[in-house]
C-alpha cells in the first residue's frame, strides 16, 4: 500500500532492560480509508458463515496459541515487562478461556430466540435475531496487551463482524503477534486487521466511521473517543480507568487478606484497572495488618528473571503520574512504610513496592489512578464510614470486602458503587467469562464477557411473524363502534381478577365487527 520513502518504524524497547528488541512498520494514517474498504468486504462473506463456522475459526486460533504458549509469554514478557508467570497466568490464560467461552456460547446465545408474544397478539410469533453491526474498531492498551485485544475482537468476530485492531504503540510487539496469529490461523483476508501507530493512527481510525467502537484505556483518552463517536452516532463500549477499593473487617482472614492486598496492589507492578489501590482497614485490626502487610511486600522480588515476583513499569510515562501522587501525599505528612522516595528512585523502570499510611481521603493517591506500585492504607471505625470512603472517588470499576460474616459481606456489597465486587478474593471477577466486565461512573460505558460481551456486537432485531390468513386486525380501520368493544375487552383482560369467558366474549365481539 505504501512506498518505501514513506515507511515509519515504532521502536520496541524493552522495558525490563532499556535495550530496543525490535522494529515494527507503523500505518500511515492515509491508509485508514483502506483498512475499512478491505474490512467492509470482508464483511459481507465473514458475516454470511454461519456461527459454527465462524467459532471453527477461533478453534484453530486457539490450538495456534497452545501451541506457542511459551513463545506467546516470552513476547507479552519482553514487550511489557512483566514477568513470565503474570504474561501466562493474567494475559493467555483468560484469552484461551475466553475463546473457549465463546466457542461453547456463541451459537446459543447469538441464534434466532423465541420470545412471549402477549394475549392480545393472539395468532401470532415473536423473534429476536442478532444482527452483527459492521466493522468493529478495537483499540487495546499496553498494561494486558493480549488479552484486552483479543477478548472483544474474537468476540465481535464470532457475531460476524469484520475487526481492525489499534493496538497500543508502547506494546506493539504482542500486536504485531496477534496480527501473526489471525493470519496463521487462516482468518479470510480483510476480516482481521491490525493497524500499528500512537494518537494520530488511533484519531484518525475513530474519525474513519466505524459501525462500532470498543475502547479499553484512560479516562481521558475514553472522553476524546466518546466525543468523536457522538458526532457520527456510533455505538460505544469504554473500558476505562479504575481505584478500586479493599475494605477489611476486623473478623476478615487475616493472613488471606494480606496476601490479598500485596498481589491485588502489586501484580504487574500495579499496572492494572483492577488493581487494589485503596486498602482501608477496621481500626482494631489496622497495626496488626499493617505490619503482617510489610512483611509480606518486603518478602516480594522484583526482576525479569523467571523466580520473580514482580516485574518491570511498561510506560515511561507513567512513572511520573506516580511520583507526582507520591511527593504530594509525602509533602502533605503521608508516611512511607515501605518503598523510597521519588528523589532516591533508581533510574530504571522498576519502582520500588510502595506501601504508605497517614494519607487524607483528598490526597491524588486516593482519588486520582495510579497504575503503578502504590498502596495507601487507611483505617475505619464503622462500616458506614468504609463504605463512604470506598464510593468517594470518580471510580467504580472494582471492589472486593473481606469479613467472615457472609451477610455483612452482601450488604457491603450491595451499597459499593461498582460494576463488580469480589467478596474475600481480589480481581477475580474478570476471569469468569460467564459474568459482565465493566464500570460505572468514569470506570466506563458498557459490559462486555458473558452473554452481554457478545451482544453488544450485534444488532438486536425484532422479528414478529403472522401467517395472514385474516382479511384484517382488529385494531386496523374502519374504527366506527370499536370504542367500547375495546374498553369492555381492555377491561377484562387488564382487571387484577381476570375473568376469561367476558374475556373471550369481547374478544369474539370485536372480531366480528371487523369487516
Amino acid at each position: 500500500m505504501h512506498s518505501v520513502e514513506e515507511v515509519q518504524k515504532l521502536s520496541v524497547l524493552a522495558p525490563a532492560t532499556g535495550e530496543i528488541i525490535a522494529e515494527i512498520e507503523e500505518t500511515p494514517v492515509h491508509e485508514v480509508p483502506f483498512f475499512y474498504q478491505e474490512a467492509r468486504k470482508a464483511f459481507g462473506a465473514w458475516s454470511s458463515l454461519a456461527i459454527s463456522e465462524r467459532t471453527g475459526y477461533l478453534r484453530k486460533l486457539k490450538q495456534l496459541m497452545v501451541d506457542e504458549m511459551d513463545e506467546i509469554a516470552k513476547i507479552i514478557s519482553d514487550d511489557t515487562g512483566k514477568v513470565l508467570t503474570e504474561s501466562i497466568v493474567a494475559d493467555i490464560m483468560p484469552t484461551l478461556d475466553a475463546i473457549d467461552h465463546i466457542i461453547k456460547h456463541a451459537e446459543k446465545v447469538l441464534s434466532r430466540q423465541k420470545v412471549k408474544t402477549p394475549l392480545l397478539l393472539i395468532g401470532k410469533k415473536s423473534f429476536i435475531e442478532y444482527m452483527p453491526r459492521g466493522v468493529v474498531l478495537v483499540i487495546s492498551p499496553w498494561n494486558y496487551p493480549l488479552q484486552l485485544a483479543m477478548v472483544p475482537m474474537i468476540s465481535a468476530l464470532a457475531g460476524g463482524n469484520s475487526v481492525i485492531l489499534k493496538p497500543s504503540e508502547v506494546t506493539p510487539l504482542v500486536g504485531k503477534c496477534i496480527e501473526d496469529l489471525f493470519r496463521r490461523s487462516g482468518f479470510p483476508e480483510g476480516t482481521v486487521q491490525v493497524a500499528h501507530g500512537g494518537k494520530e493512527v488511533g484519531a484518525a481510525f475513530t474519525s474513519g466511521k466505524p459501525d462500532y467502537i470498543f475502547f479499553t484505556g484512560s479516562v481521558r483518552t475514553g472522553k476524546i473517543i466518546q466525543q468523536q463517536a457522538a458526532k457520527d452516532l456510533i455505538p460505544t463500549t469504554l473500558e476505562l480507568g479504575g481505584k478500586d477499593p479493599m475494605i477489611v473487617f476486623e473478623d476478615a482472614n487475616l493472613d488471606r487478606a494480606v496476601k490479598a492486598a500485596a498481589w491485588g496492589a502489586f501484580t504487574n507492578s500495579g499496572q492494572v484497572c483492577m488493581s487494589a489501590e485503596r486498602l482501608y482497614v477496621e481500626r482494631s485490626i489496622y497495626g496488626k495488618f499493617l505490619e503482617k502487610l510489610k512483611k509480606e511486600v518486603n518478602s516480594l522480588q522484583q526482576g525479569n528473571d523467571i523466580n520473580s515476583d514482580v516485574g518491570s513499569m511498561t510506560f515511561p510515562a507513567q512513572k511520573d503520574v506516580v511520583r507526582e501522587q507520591l511527593d504530594e501525599a509525602l509533602e502533605r505528612g503521608a508516611k512511607l512504610e515501605t518503598g523510597l522516595k521519588p528523589s532516591d528512585w533508581k533510574e530504571d523502570m522498576f519502582l520500588p513496592l510502595t506501601v504508605i499510611t497517614e494519607v487524607e481521603q483528598d490526597m491524588k493517591i486516593i482519588q486520582e489512578e495510579s497504575f503503578g506500585p502504590l498502596l495507601p492504607v487507611v483505617p475505619f471505625d464503622r462500616e458506614e464510614e468504609a463504605i463512604a470512603y470506598a464510593n468517594g472517588t470518580v471510580y467504580g470499576l472494582n471492589a472486593s470486602v473481606w469479613t467472615q460474616d457472609k451477610a455483612k459481606a452482601r450488604r457491603v456489597a450491595s451499597k459499593l458503587v461498582s460494576g463488580a465486587v469480589v467478596i474475600n478474593d481480589v480481581l477475580i471477577t474478570v476471569a469468569n467469562h460467564g459474568l459482565p466486565f465493566g464500570g460505572t461512573k468514569e470506570s466506563g460505558i458498557g459490559r462486555y464477557h458473558s452473554e452481554a460481551g457478545l451482544k453488544i456486537f450485534c444488532h438486536e432485531k425484532a422479528i414478529m411473524e403472522d401467517m395472514g390468513f385474516m382479511k384484517s386486525e382488529i385494531q386496523w380501520y374502519p374504527y366506527k363502534g370499536k370504542y367500547p368493544l375495546f374498553l369492555n375487552l381492555f377491561k377484562s383482560y387488564f382487571a387484577d381478577k381476570r375473568d376469561w369467558l367476558t374475556f373471550a366474549k369481547n374478544y369474539i365481539a370485536l372480531l366480528k365487527s371487523n369487516k
